[in-house]
C-alpha cells in the first residue's frame, strides 16, 4: 500500500540492504498480524514503520516522519531530528 511505498522511497540510496528491509517489514506485518485486528489504523501501521526505521536509518527515518506526520511547524521538525540525534 501507500505507506509501504512512503517505507520504500525513505529508505532510497540510503545504504540499508534489501535483506534489512525485507525483515524490517516482515516485523511489521507480524506485529499488524498480532494485533488480530481487520482494519488496522493506519497510524498504527505508521508508527510501526516508523520504529523500524529509526533503527535501520536516521535519515530515512527523518524522511518518512516529514511526510507521515506532515509536521505541523518547524518546531516539531526540529523535537523529532533532535530526538534523532540521541
Amino acid at each position: 500500500g501507500k505507506l509501504l511505498a512512503s517505507f520504500n522511497l525513505a529508505l532510497r540510496k540510503r545504504p540499508v540492504s534489501t535483506v534489512q528491509i525485507d525483515s524490517a517489514i516482515e516485523r511489521i506485518e507480524e506485529k499488524l498480524l498480532n494485533l488480530g485486528q481487520r482494519e488496522v489504523i493506519s497510524s498504527r501501521i505508521g508508527e510501526l514503520v516508523m520504529r523500524e526505521l529509526k533503527k535501520l536509518d536516521k535519515v530515512a527515518y527523518i524522511r518518512f516522519a516529514s511526510v507521515y506526520r506532515s509536521f505541523e511547524d518547524i518546531d516539531d521538525f526540529r523535537a523529532m531530528v533532535d530526538e534523532v540525534r540521541k
